[in-house]
C-alpha cells in the first residue's frame, strides 16, 4: 500500500513561465515527462547550504509536499521547505551558449558568486 503524498495548499516555490518552460524542456529531452521536479537544500558550498535540483519519479509521501505549476509537478522536502519558502525558480540565459536555473530566495542572507549557495537568516 502506497501512502498518499501531501499536497501544498500554496507553492512553496514559485516558478516563472520562463522556468516552467525550461522544465517541461528538460523532461522531454531526458524521457521524463511527468516526472517530479525535485527542489530543496543540503549543507555544503561556499555559503553553507547549496540549491538542490533534480528530477524524480517517486517523492516519500513520509517527508515531501508537492504541489502543481502549469503542469509542472513539484516536490520539496519538509527540511528544505522552511529554507525555500516564498522563492521564485527562474531560468535565465546569459547567452547563446549559457543559461541556468536561479533561486530568488528571501531566506537568503548571502549568496555565493555562482548563486549555487546561500546563507540562511
Amino acid at each position: 500500500m502506497t501512502a498518499e503524498l501531501p499536497v501544498a495548499t500554496e507553492p512553496i516555490v514559485a516558478l516563472t513561465p520562463t522556468a516552467v518552460r525550461q522544465v517541461k524542456r528538460q523532461q522531454e529531452k531526458t524521457g521524463k515527462q511527468g516526472w517530479y521536479l525535485r527542489l530543496g537544500v543540503r549543507g555544503g558550498g561556499c555559503s553553507g547550504l547549496s540549491y538542490v535540483i533534480d528530477m524524480e519519479n517517486e517523492p516519500d509521501p513520509e517527508f515531501d509536499s508537492v504541489y502543481n505549476v502549469d503542469d509542472v509537478n513539484v516536490v520539496v522536502d519538509r527540511k528544505s521547505a522552511l529554507f525555500l519558502q516564498g522563492s521564485t525558480l527562474d531560468y535565465n540565459i546569459k547567452n547563446l551558449m549559457e543559461g541556468g536555473f536561479v533561486f530568488n530566495n528571501p531566506q537568503a542572507m548571502r549568496s555565493c558568486g555562482c548563486g549555487t549557495s546561500f546563507t540562511a537568516k
